[in-house]
């Protein structure tokens, strides 16, 4: 039995009611450039999702070892195309948006280079500058577990949170 993907509903549950739950409860920073979506994983890959269904909301996407191959097969170009033309309409203009994204060479992560590289030309093409508005990383010798992302986990929030005008 195939179930339908529930992916704009969690987005709404986040946007419309968590969120403002958060910001009407605790005291926080409720501007786009102050509100950041990150997830590992399937998480990855609906934090950039939720970055194009709400660019309005979240100023930039954490995803780390995004995982492509749910959406991207080597060599099929009728699933690829309509997902690169999807990224390529909706990932928002630069400028006022960052992404981050990251992969590790071990496990699930050693399949997902190739898949990087095309979106990582889809977000040049779009006019992001790698280093300021948008980061691409490989973790020589790390996995697609939890260890591995605790390890590296302060380096998205620490390109998303801070300056602009202090990206690596």
């Amino acid at each position: 039995m195939s179930e339908e993907p529930v992916s704009r509903e969690y987005l709404r549950f986040i946007v419309e009611e968590l969120k403002p739950h958060i910001d009407a409860t605790y005291r926080t920073r409720p501007e786009r450039d102050e509100t950041f979506i990150m997830g590992s994983s399937m998480g990855g890959l609906i934090s950039l999702y939720g970055l194009t269904r709400y660019p309005d909301v979240f100023g930039g996407a954490g995803c780390v070892s995004t995982h492509w191959p749910s959406t991207m097969m080597a060599g099929n170009p009728d699933i690829n195309t309509p997902f690169l033309d999807y990224l390529r309409e909706s990932i928002p203009s630069p400028g006022e948006h960052r992404i981050y994204f990251d992969y590790g060479t071990e496990e699930l992560d050693g399949q997902y280079e190739p898949h990087q590289r095309v979106v990582d030309r889809v977000v040049s093409d779009l006019g992001y500058e790698r280093g300021s508005s948008w980061q691409t990383l490989r973790f020589e010798g790390a996995g697609h577990n939890e260890p591995a992302w605790r390890e590296r986990v302060h380096i998205p929030l620490k390109f998303l949170l801070g300056p602009a005008d202090n990206k690596e």
